[in-house]
């Protein structure tokens, strides 16, 4: 096996993330690269049973002399936010993949996050062993979607259809596949001589593009040694301006110990990290909070700066606990050091994302803000002695995942539960019921229909009653008619002569507007005028009452009269999906109702579209759902309310 003789590999402790799309083998890699260091999972065999990994995993361990923080993140989309919060952690990240080119498809969301973030990763290409087309043509796929070049590290070799062992293409020497993540030298095979010369000088000519003395000597075609490669490898990987390229298979334990290798030599050191992010040295302990966790009895953080020992305080918060994770279980520890990822205990009242010390003037930690919802659900307690205990709960659920929201619709008398779809909100729904011992049901969420009417009306209403003593007498003459749509509801009083004497006008304005309340339909009626033009009164049974009495009942009656209609929300929807399924999103939209606006090329995302249109509230519930399935899962979408409409093929 090959190592890079240019940098000694560095104790300090540093940190990766694992990511990338849902089935390419994180999970499993992760379990590797801990049996590899020598620290492997316990009960790895509950763990496999998961279909979805739905929450971060931290695992430590020491490779050689160096101490490793390793991430294992969520790869479905659904999940995302767990992803990004871990890149605001780490020093670098590795997009897993699979072999297929066809797949490289579901990794741009993923490259384009590690670019807002300016975070070093590399790519190890997992199930080598299924490679069934050319992995040239893999590396164009995933090139097509990387802002920065690929360095490729290694060519599979194959013997007939089977993947058999690798060449390292600096070292120019070739390793074929044993036991136990072992590999043992080979002739490079024949056939594979000139591509992995050509592959070597296009490693050169990647990395001469970011240094113009290498530039030079290639011009001269003076061929630069290994040593030379390696180190410009270290320096332009830490600093993010080129991606190394590994393959193996996980499964199999084949391209571990190299990717080890590689990320001994190649990973940013924590303190190239912090500076990075502008931490200044110092002694101070500076840790930022990146996950929440067990309803906030743990606080996953990165130790920035100084040593964070067990007891220390914060604004008033005490750290309860230092533990790391050998072996996948916690393991209390006296302190932790700058660039480790710790859990640390009881932090109450520590959002996630909160910094505990001092940045300073001149920092900057960036961390992200949770995505807008595009999944609800309405949700009530199975038992309504559960109800005040439910709040408490949902309160605690969004502190430890921010990209879960929580409203409570006074319009529709709903708690709504919001997420990144159904998988996210049934993890939700699931600690509830394990962590809180809560059986929740669930129901789409109603809509907010209104109701308004289409032409005018004058109505005559008189209350008349006589039970002994006073009675109640109020005599109205209203004119009821549409306004424009949102100009809301308007009272006017045109009585001349004191026909409807001044003390009974505040009641019946008051009476009108709470008649808005519920139209024939039911619902809220909205963007109507309602002119008082006469009435009479009795000097001894008119009252407030009897007028409020006259007035409900008057429009009650009007409104029926004057050709009600439902009012349905419209919202302003931009579907945002790579431009090959611009047309799959287009008749997704008409095929809910939705007037297409138009489309055009997402801002700072080549090769993607942004197609905007008008869709009714009530044909998005599952929207998300279908508009992944019909994008290989890349398609994501953003709403907000434009304006009521009249419901059209809706019986109210």
């Amino acid at each position: 096996m090959t190592g890079s003789p240019a940098k000694a590999a560095v104790a300090g402790p540093r940190s990766v993330a694992l990511i990338g799309p849902y089935g390419s083998g994180k999970s499993t890699l992760f379990e590797a690269l801990m049996a590899a260091a020598g620290a492997p999972l316990k009960r790895q065999s509950d763990i496999r049973k998961r279909v979805v990994t739905t929450e971060l995993r931290l695992g430590h361990c020491s490779f050689l002399v160096d101490r490793w923080s390793i991430l294992d993140c969520p790869g479905s989309v659904e999940f995302a936010y767990e992803m990004e919060a871990a890149l605001a952690a780490v020093d670098l990240a590795i997009v897993v993949c699979e072999p297929t080119a066809g797949r490289a498809s579901s990794v741009p969301l993923l490259l384009k996050a590690l670019e807002e973030y300016r975070l070093p990763h590399l790519i190890f290409v997992n199930k080598i062993d299924t490679l069934a087309g050319s992995f040239d043509d893999t590396l164009a796929a995933l090139q097509a979607h990387s802002k920065y070049p690929l360095a490729a590290r290694q060519l599979p070799i194959r013997e007939g259809d089977a993947v058999t062992g690798y060449i390292d293409v600096v070292s120019g020497r070739a390793y074929r596949y044993g036991a136990n993540q072992g590999a043992e030298p080979i002739e490079i095979p024949s056939n594979l001589r000139d591509p992995e010369k050509q592959a070597l000088d296009g490693l050169a000519e990647v990395l001469a593009d970011q240094d113009d003395a290498l530039l030079e000597k290639l011009i001269e075609e003076i061929a630069p040694t290994s040593a030379e490669l390696y180190q410009h490898l270290r320096k332009d990987q830490a600093s993010g301006t080129i991606v190394e390229v590994l393959l193996g298979s996980a499964a199999r334990g084949q391209g571990i110990l190299p990717l080890w290798k590689t990320m001994r030599h190649d990973v940013p050191d924590a303190a190239e990290t912090a500076a990075h992010r502008g931490v200044g040295a110092g002694e101070v302990p500076l840790v930022q909070i990146f996950k929440t966790a067990q309803a906030g009895k743990l606080s996953y953080g990165r130790v920035w700066r100084g040593v964070l020992r067990d007891g220390a305080t914060f604004d008033g918060a005490r750290v309860g606990g230092v533990h790391r994770y050998p072996g996948g279980e916690p393991v209390r520890a006296p302190e932790a050091d700058a660039g480790e990822l710790v859990a640390l205990g009881r932090l109450d009242g520590v959002a996630t994302g909160a910094i505990l010390g001092i940045l300073g003037a001149t920092g900057s930690l960036p961390f992200p803000a949770p995505p807008p919802s595009v999944y609800a659900l309405a949700i009530t307690a199975k038992d309504r002695k559960d109800d005040v205990k439910l709040s408490g709960a949902l309160n605690k659920l969004v502190s430890e995942d921010p990209a879960l929201a929580v409203e409570h619709n006074l319009e529709t008398a709903e708690t709504i539960l919001k997420g990144q779809g159904e998988i996210h909100l049934n993890a939700a729904l699931e600690r509830l019921a394990t962590t809180y011992n809560l059986q929740i049901a669930t129901a789409p969420p109603k809509i907010a229909f209104k109701e308004t009417i289409k032409r005018r009306v004058a109505q005559h209403s008189r209350l008349k009653r006589q039970t002994g003593g006073h009675g109640q007498f109020a005599d109205v003459k209203l004119e009821i008619e549409p306004r424009g749509r949102g100009e809301g509801f308007l009272f006017t009083d045109k009585v001349v002569g004191g026909a409807v004497p001044r003390q009974y006008i505040p009641a019946v304005r008051e009476a009108a507007e709470e008649a808005m309340q519920k139209g024939p339909f039911g619902y809220p009626v909205v963007d109507v005028g309602v002119t008082l033009v006469d009435g009479t009164f009795h000097a001894v049974d008119s009252s407030d009452m009897a007028f409020r009495t006259a007035t409900r009942l008057g429009i009650g009656e009007g409104l029926a009269k004057a050709e009600p209609v439902l009012l349905e929300p419209i919202e302003h929807v931009t579907a945002s999906v790579p431009n090959i399924f611009t047309a799959a999103a287009q008749r997704l939209l008409t095929g809910r109702r939705g007037q297409i606006l138009g489309y055009a090329e997402r801002p700072g995302w080549p090769g993607w579209d942004d197609v905007e249109a008008l869709v009714p509230a009530a044909e998005l519930h599952d929207f998300i759902i279908e508009l992944r399935s019909d994008t290989m899962g890349l398609g994501h979408y953003r709403r907000r309310f434009d304006h009521l409409a009249e419901a059209r093929g809706m019986t109210p």
